[in-house]
């Protein structure tokens, strides 16, 4: 593959900003500069380097975000600075065109922190967001009031909330403390943590009562910082998938 191409499919500018950068001398393989746009290379698991910062060759992009609060999960947010301004611009204008770039993978509130995926593959977007799949997510919830096991019961036995009639219920809860909770949720629901702590008497508090721990099997790592994203790994594609499957 040429080398212009893999910069452009990596998200590094039009072919010919690419072109500019490799006749510059600006990227590297190998540490050694390349000077010809056109030299072929092995694109899979290739390393290089743009202006002195190191790149790998993926054919597709999977990442994790941990996202901050205050971010709103939109390419045109309303009110809070948007979750792809976290991420450098070769990620946000990968493969070029009006479909460039990653998407994040369903959405957190602006309030909301936690482990958030993106990606540019949309098989694995619907696969992952698609509420016919049941994938679990976590959340850490912190209420405003104290919670019991009579919350907790309901819960998980089903709570019904004002735009449909047919209960939801967590798949696990378990009470972490005088005002938290564990909560395990197959769907995806606008609100729908919120809105089923209401549904059992209680309120998630508006600063920080709310955090997205796991997907599926794959935790948030304790040492990726807010604000901070990275590749996800082979290992980290199939812990997502290893969740059993719904009946």
């Amino acid at each position: 593959m040429q080398l212009q191409e893999i910069l452009f499919s990596q998200g590094f500018g039009t072919r010919r900003v690419c072109a500019g950068l490799i006749q510059q001398g600006l990227v590297t393989v190998d540490a050694a500069a390349v000077l010809e746009p056109s030299e072929l290379f092995p694109p899979e698991g290739l390393h290089f380097t743009v202006q002195g910062k190191p790149w790998q060759y993926f054919e597709k992009a999977y990442l994790m975000l941990h996202k901050p609060a205050g971010y709103e999960c939109s390419q045109k947010p309303s009110n809070y600075p948007s979750i792809y301004t976290l991420l450098p611009a070769p990620i946000r204008q990968r493969g070029g065109g009006a479909a460039a770039g990653v998407q994040a993978v369903g959405r957190l509130d602006q309030d909301t922190s936690g482990l958030l995926l993106l990606s540019d593959d949309g098989k694995f977007i619907h696969r992952m967001s698609s509420p016919k799949h049941h994938v679990p997510k976590v959340y850490e919830v912190l209420a405003k009031h104290a919670v019991d096991a009579t919350q907790v019961d309901k819960l998980l036995s089903g709570v019904v909330l004002d735009d449909d009639p047919k209960p939801v219920r967590a798949a696990a809860c378990e009470q972490t403390g005088e005002r938290q909770l564990r909560l395990t949720l197959t769907e995806g629901k606008y609100h729908q943590v919120k809105r089923m702590i209401a549904a059992v008497g209680n309120r998630v508090e508006e600063v920080g009562g709310l955090h997205r721990s796991r997907i599926g099997e794959l935790p948030l790592p304790s040492d990726l910082p807010q604000g901070q994203w990275r590749w996800l790994t082979a290992q980290d594609l199939v812990s997502i998938s290893a969740f059993p499957v719904a009946k």
